[in-house]
């Protein structure tokens, strides 16, 4: 059975309908890169899948259950989200790591240094957070989401404007998270380099619906629809 599964999930702001996914699955354990052009829903798709926000119309189900409108806490904390733009507490990186484990009243355990080994922070675990650089503020926002060992980890942009050795590193973090701990990724991204090298299911995503989910190699390599065949090939698509 599917972690998620979408069925005539709409979203919507007044009049405008951001999001209308009329199927969407989500395999346990898989890591799965939706791709789209700025403005395409992505974003907002994944609200949804982290229940910060109740559809409109239509159901999702997560495990096999019907997500209420007001999820349960339990249920809000197997899902975990990593923002392009993440906000830290002007507070040391150790304390930005251990602040959801402290929210929750779970021991730190060696928990933290852990994590911070994980991102390649330990040497900055007492630095204060907002003398970060933006790559090391995108590790550090990472590892305090992984630091929950998180079911689900959502991805929003994860190296928008990053250096290469960054996007490398963090890439890196993901595929490892994935692979040790059976963790469900789904990331959003308009690279569709990435998606290539990350994914073991790409999706495209125009105008808040679904064009076309596929395994990656066929996604890349022989898409069914010309307008995922246009957008890998780095054509303008809206």
């Amino acid at each position: 059975m599917s972690l998620y599964q979408l069925r005539g999930v709409t979203r919507a702001y007044g009049r405008r309908r951001v999001v209308d996914v009329e199927a969407l699955d989500v395999e346990r354990g898989e890591i799965m890169c939706l791709v789209g052009p700025s403005g395409s829903g992505k974003s907002t798709l994944l609200r949804l899948l982290n229940f910060l926000e109740p559809p409109t119309a239509g159901i999702i189900l997560f495990d096999g259950q019907p997500v209420p409108p007001d999820p349960p806490l339990d249920l809000l904390r197997r899902v975990t989200t990593v923002f392009q733009r993440p906000i830290l507490l002007n507070r040391s990186v150790r304390d930005n790591v251990a602040y959801g484990l402290r929210l929750r009243g779970l021991s730190l355990d060696g928990r933290v240094d852990e994590a911070l080994d994980r991102v390649g922070l330990t040497a900055f675990a007492h630095q204060p957070a907002h003398k970060l650089s933006g790559g090391e503020l995108q590790r550090a926002a990472l590892a305090r989401a992984l630091v929950l060992d998180p079911e689900v980890l959502l991805l929003d942009e994860p190296t928008a404007n990053l250096d290469p050795y960054n996007v490398g590193l963090i890439e890196s973090i993901v595929r490892a998270q994935n692979r040790e701990r059976g963790t469900t990724v789904v990331l959003v991204t308009h690279n569709v380099f990435q998606a290539r090298r990350l994914a073991s299911q790409a999706g495209l995503l125009l105008e808040g619906k679904i064009v076309e989910v596929a395994p990656v190699e066929p996604f890349f390599d022989s898409p069914r629809d010309p307008r995922t065949a246009a957008f890998v090939r780095g054509e303008m698509v809206y």
